[in-house]
């Protein structure tokens, strides 16, 4: 079968899930002998930029946010759209403050998910030809809701079915101004219409979009994020140092601050002074006043010393951190619809500690592989440290639990397998 995997990227500046999720699935696809192309939006989808080779980023960051804000640059001539869409340039909008950042993008927004109407319609025809000329696919993947503005074009031009994943959209939106934040789940509920399948990454997150999205059910399906266990180094904890963990990008809204919080509070307790604080995910340029600030923290606490900033977070580097941690907490702040940081962990024999919020419960009840804890606070969050740390047997329990779990539940292959019966599904209802 041949695949299209339309995936928004971030530019490598942060630990992306959303990209990483994409990004193995495809891998997984390909390994059953489908033919997959991604297609980049945005920014490439790591910093190493080996995604992008031979495709076009459509919708260039930098250039899309020009064209909407000032409507003059959309007479602009081909060739500076071609040098806001170079390398160097991409480089820069990742690192940029702002270049994920939802508040202040509530136009475009609405722009992209009006999708033939909207401000993009050039750029969209762009994809949509390129697609129809170098691609002929059988299904077509979209990576979020708010992308649903391409799937009206894309099925009329291409002629196949499309899917579109559900995936922290409403983190997204619930970010923005409140007076647009109606509108925008209201024209995603009408985009909805266009695509034949949406495929939610939990549960928990699958009946939250129907409730805010007032979807069909029927037409929303699970499929869990999936790694190969066989990609990740299994370590017994009893054989790595007492450290605990944060990845993730370093930002409010993942709770990095209470991270930091939790370990001052932790440090404060006897029996914890050989336990360092092991951090990596990057940051952009919004988060460089909050992180200085947390350092600050930590430096009036006496306790710089036993923080380290693991600046490399893809490929080898990220097996490298998973080996130096007995446990890694990303207490984001609203939850999450997944999370794949936690079966990265889990399958690297890495228990989780998450609080009682978004899918965190419903990821770490089917692995098995850690603790929910609860009220999401630095207190409850070093008491949760304290109990593990202080139980070696426990805490070795938890890592092979959830390195068992995660192999048998939220394999990779398996799912990949899931997902493509229903892209035939859908493919011969549409024949």
């Amino acid at each position: 079968m041949n695949i299209i995997q339309i995936i928004p990227g971030s530019g490598g500046s942060f630990y992306c899930g959303n990209c990483l999720r994409d990004s193995k699935y495809v891998d997984a696809l390909r390994k059953l002998d489908h033919q997959v192309v991604k297609i980049p939006m945005y920014l490439p989808l790591f910093s190493d930029e080996h995604d992008i080779s031979d495709i076009p980023i459509f919708y260039g960051a930098i250039s899309t946010y020009l064209k909407q804000v000032y409507p003059f640059f959309r007479k602009a001539p081909a060739w500076f759209d071609k040098l806001l869409n170079s390398k160097p340039m991409m480089k820069m909008a990742a690192s940029m403050a702002g270049s994920t950042r939802a508040k202040g993008l509530e136009d475009m927004t609405i722009s992209m998910l009006l999708g033939e109407q909207g401000e993009q319609k050039e750029e969209l025809e762009k994809m949509v030809d390129w697609i129809a000329e170098h691609c002929k696919p059988d299904v077509i993947h979209i990576s979020n809701a708010l992308l649903l503005g391409l799937a009206k074009r894309l099925k009329e031009k291409v002629g196949v079915p499309v899917v579109c994943s559900l995936q922290d959209e409403d983190v997204w939106v619930d970010a923005m101004q409140p007076q647009f934040q109606q509108p925008i789940w209201d024209l995603m509920h009408e985009r909805a219409e266009d695509v034949d399948a949406l495929v939610a990454v939990s549960n928990y997150f699958a009946g939250e979009m129907k409730k805010r999205m007032r979807l069909d059910g029927k037409k929303v399906h699970t499929f869990y994020l999936g790694v190969d266990v066989e990609d990740y180094p299994y370590i017994p904890v009893k054989e790595k140092p007492k450290n605990v963990g944060y990845i993730s990008r370093m930002c409010h809204k993942d709770g990095f601050d209470i991270v930091v919080d939790a370990f001052i509070e932790l440090k404060k307790k006897a029996g914890f002074e050989e336990v360092k604080l092991i951090a990596t995910g990057g940051l952009t340029g919004d988060d460089k006043k909050f992180f200085k600030e947390q350092k600050q923290k930590l430096k009036e606490a006496g306790l710089l010393h036993q923080f380290e900033v693991v600046e490399e977070f893809e490929g080898a580097a990220r097996h490298e951190f998973f080996k130096q941690v007995s446990m890694i907490s990303v207490p984001v702040r609203i939850g999450e619809a997944f999370g794949m940081y936690l079966l990265e962990a889990m399958a690297s024999g890495v228990p989780v500690v998450q609080p009682a919020l978004g899918a965190f419960p419903e990821i770490v009840d089917v692995s098995g592989g850690g603790l929910i804890y609860s009220p999401n606070t630095p207190e409850k969050l070093s008491e949760s440290w304290a109990e593990l740390l202080n139980d070696p047997e426990k805490l070795e329990k938890l890592s092979l639990a959830g390195y068992e779990g995660t192999g048998k539940n939220f394999n990779i292959h398996n799912h990949a397998a899931e997902i493509v019966e229903l892209y035939e599904t859908l493919r011969l209802r549409s024949g």
